[in-house]
């Protein structure tokens, strides 16, 4: 049943529920040794909660997963030891500039001192991010802190990367320069496992994938078998059902006919007129003003009235 020497993550049964919901129903994941493996879904499929539970951030509640033959749990420890993680919210450390992160990242790992600087300076260049590489951290756009983050995943040489939209917000240039170093992890024997919702990266890159849906594993295999001469993004849309891959139809974006055969010319309900309170008072709508008060009853009659006859 586990096959260490042949995968590098084996899940079988890996489960996780939230209240009611069930994001992740009991998958069964294989990712083979010195792939470079997609694994895709629609928005709630469970990707990014399979990923957590894979790396040790997350506590499944039920079924096993062994990630370099190794079981994740009940300590993950030994696991996060050997992989490169970049999640899918990244924490990162606001108030250190990347040159620091980087150097606490490495001591953290305890790498040698002279091994974090070199390694610290060559990330910083390949991943273009040199010239910012003394300015604090909480001054990156989105597209640098992915960057640093992938470095940081980098830094202690995973024969394992584990990582959640690596290419979001990132300019196409470091796209690239990202991938050479992936090439270069997948070429030293290594394994790369990332999530993404473009397909046509997935395409490029990957040799296997797996397509989540509702919390399942809906297809898997090599990209050649799961694709059988259709377009990825085809395939995807199939798998995941018609209602994901065709949304209603918005006729007025095409001058086609809309609301206006409904409402009349603006398109909108008339909106409804003051309230008729004429039967409540009378032809004028309003309410009669109130007399003065009587008095009567606290001070008697008017004065002269009660003497009469004197």
């Amino acid at each position: 049943m586990w096959d260490p020497a042949r995968f590098a993550i084996q899940a079988i049964g890996l489960t996780k529920r939230f209240g009611q919901h069930i994001a992740v129903d009991a998958i069964t994941l294989e990712v083979p040794r010195g792939s470079f493996f997609g694994l895709l879904g629609p928005n709630g499929a469970g990707k990014s909660t399979t990923l957590a539970m894979t790396t040790g951030l997350l506590r499944p509640d039920g079924g096993n997963i062994v990630v370099n033959g190794l079981p994740v749990w009940p300590d993950p420890t030994a696991v996060k030891a050997g992989i490169g993680v970049v999640p899918e919210n990244l924490l990162l450390f606001e108030r250190l500039s990347a040159t620091e992160f980087l150097t606490y990242v490495g001591r953290f790992r305890h790498l040698d001192p002279d091994q974090i600087e070199i390694r610290t300076e060559d990330l910083l260049r390949a991943l273009d991010l040199e010239s910012a590489g003394n300015k604090l951290i909480a001054d990156y756009s989105q597209g640098m802190r992915k960057k640093i983050s992938l470095a940081a995943a980098l830094l202690h040489g995973p024969n394992l990367l584990i990582l959640d939209e690596p290419f979001e917000s990132v300019d196409p240039v470091s796209q690239r320069s990202i991938r050479y170093i992936l090439d270069q992890v997948i070429a030293a024997g290594g394994t790369v496992v990332f999530s993404s919702h473009v397909m046509a990266t997935v395409e490029e890159l990957c040799d296997w994938v797996a397509i989540m849906h509702l919390g399942r594993v809906v297809r898997s295999g090599l990209m050649a078998e799961v694709t059988v001469g259709e377009r990825l993004d085809d395939v995807f849309a199939q798998v995941v059902g018609s209602d994901v891959a065709r949304p209603p139809t918005l006729d007025w974006l095409s001058g086609q006919a809309d609301r206006t055969e409904r409402y009349g010319p603006t398109g909108r309900p008339e909106p409804p007129g003051p309230p008729d309170r004429t039967e409540r008072y009378g032809p004028t709508g309003r309410p009669e003003p109130p007399g003065p008060p009587d008095r009567t009853e606290r001070f008697g009659p008017p004065r002269g009235q009660g003497k009469s006859g004197q």
